[in-house]
C-alpha cells in the first residue's frame, strides 16, 4: 500500500480556549481582521465579547454575519468583498461560517469572483489570507479540512477545493457547543459519524486516514448520546467536537461515499440540514452497503463495538433512535417525487462520492435508494 495524507493544522483544544482568539491573530502578525460569524454568535454575546479582544489587541476588526442556512454564492460572495485588504479572516460558528470564512480568504488573494474557482475549474491563489477556525457545532469538520461547500446560482451545492482553503489554527472549544439545540446535537454528531465511517470504507481509504477516521468513530460512539440528552456535559461535548474534527482530517485525506451523494443531492432540491439529510442517506444505504462485506468494514464494526460489519445497520438505526432522530424531510420536499432526486443523485458534481463508494452504483440502486429517500414523509 502507497498512500499520502494532507497536512494538519495547528489545533488547540479545552474549554475557554475562544478566550485567545485576538491573541492568536496577533501571533499570526495580524492587524486588521474579517470575523465570519454566525448572527446568534454575533448577536449572543460572543461578538461583543470578540470585539473588546481585537480592541485590547490592537487589531481592527469587521464582523460579517450577513447570512443564515447553508452558504450561497451571494454570501461568499459579500465576505470576500469585505475581506479584501485585510491580513485574517477567522470563522467561528458551524460549517456555513467556517466554508464562508475559507472561500473568502482564498478569493480576497484575488481579483476574481469565487465562482472562478467552483468545482476546482482554476487554481486557488497561491497565497491566501491566514485563517483561524473556530467550530461552535459538531459535525462538518470543516476545520481540518480542504473542501468548502456553497450553493451556486442554480442553488446546486458546488464545493471549491485546495490546500490554500486549509487554518493556519483551529481552536476546539466545548464550552462554544452547550447551547446547541439536542436536534442540532444529533444530526451534526451523526454527520460527523458518517464522515468517519464513510472515509474508513471507501475505495480511497488507506491507513494514514484509518488513524483519524477510527479515533472519531469511538468518541462519538462513546459520547454522542450523552452530548445529546445532558448537553451541559462538557466531557461529552468535548469527544463529539474532538471526534468531529478528526473525521474532518479523514475526510481531507478520503473523501466522503453514497450517503454524502443522497444529502448533496436533497439539498439540491429544497433546503435541508446537511448532517440530516446525510444520516438518513447513511441508513438507506447501509445495509447494501456492508453487503461489500471488506475488511475495511469489519473494521469499522470492531471501532462502535461490535463483533462483525452485519450488525452496523442495526446498531446506527439505534443510535439514530437514541438520538431522537425523526425519519422526515421538510415540507419543502412536498413537491418532488423520486426521479427528481434520482436526476440530482447522477449531476455531475455528485459522482466523485458515486464513485468513491466501496461498491458499484449502478442507476438502478440510484433509483433504489432515491424511491426510499422520497418515501419518508415530509413533516419537518
Amino acid at each position: 500500500m502507497t498512500f499520502a495524507t494532507s497536512f494538519v493544522p495547528d489545533i488547540r483544544f479545552g474549554e475557554g480556549v475562544h478566550a485567545d482568539i485576538a491573541a492568536s491573530a496577533g501571533a499570526l502578525e495580524a492587524r486588521s481582521v474579517l470575523v465570519v460569524i454566525d448572527g446568534f454568535l454575533a448577536t449572543s454575546g460572543l461578538g461583543e465579547r470578540l470585539a473588546t479582544q481585537f480592541a485590547a489587541a490592537g487589531i481592527a476588526a469587521e464582523f460579517f454575519s450577513g447570512f443564515a442556512g447553508e452558504p450561497k454564492l451571494s454570501h461568499v460572495q459579500a465576505a470576500t468583498q469585505a475581506a479584501r485588504g485585510r491580513d485574517l479572516v477567522v470563522g467561528i460558528g458551524g460549517g456555513s461560517a467556517l466554508d464562508i470564512a475559507k472561500i473568502a480568504a482564498c478569493a480576497a488573494a484575488a481579483h476574481e469572483d469565487p465562482m472562478h474557482y467552483a468545482l476546482a475549474a482554476n487554481p486557488l491563489p497561491k497565497a491566501p489570507l491566514k485563517k483561524i477556525l473556530v467550530p461552535t457545532t459538531a459535525g462538518t469538520g470543516s476545520e481540518t479540512s480542504a473542501t468548502t461547500i456553497f450553493a451556486g446560482p442554480e442553488g446546486k451545492k458546488l464545493w471549491i477545493w485546495g490546500r490554500e482553503t486549509k487554518a493556519d489554527l483551529v481552536l476546539l472549544d466545548p464550552a462554544l457547543t452547550v447551547t446547541l439545540p439536542a436536534n442540532l446535537t444529533a444530526w451534526c454528531g451523526l454527520d460527523a459519524f458518517v464522515h468517519a465511517f464513510e472515509t474508513a470504507t471507501n475505495r480511497n481509504a488507506h491507513a494514514g486516514a484509518a488513524l483519524y477516521a477510527h479515533a472519531a468513530l469511538r468518541l462519538l460512539t462513546e459520547a454522542l448520546e450523552t452530548a445529546v440528552r445532558s448537553p451541559a456535559d462538557m466531557a461529552a461535548r468535548g469527544k463529539v467536537l474532538l471526534g468531529s474534527c478528526y473525521a474532518g482530517i479523514a475526510i481531507d485525506n478520503c473523501g466522503t461515499a453514497i450517503a454524502h451523494n443522497i444529502s448533496h443531492a436533497l439539498a439540491g432540491l429544497a433546503p435541508v440540514h446537511h448532517g440530516l439529510a446525510t444520516v438518513l442517506g447513511f441508513e438507506a444505504t447501509l445495509a447494501w452497503l456492508i453487503e461489500a462485506d471488506t475488511d475495511a468494514l469489519a473494521a469499522a464494526a470492531r471501532v462502535c463495538g461490535l463483533s462483525d460489519a452485519a450488525m452496523l445497520p442495526g446498531f446506527v438505526s439505534d443510535l439514530m433512535d437514541r438520538c431522537a432522530i425523526v425519519r422526515a424531510l421538510p415540507k419543502s420536499f412536498a413537491g418532488f417525487t423520486a426521479d427528481d432526486l434520482a436526476r440530482e443523485m447522477r449531476a455531475p458534481e455528485n459522482q466523485p462520492m458515486r464513485r468513491s463508494t466501496i461498491r458499484d452504483v449502478s442507476d438502478a440502486d440510484i433509483d433504489a435508494f432515491a424511491a426510499a429517500m422520497m418515501a419518508l414523509p415530509r413533516t419537518l
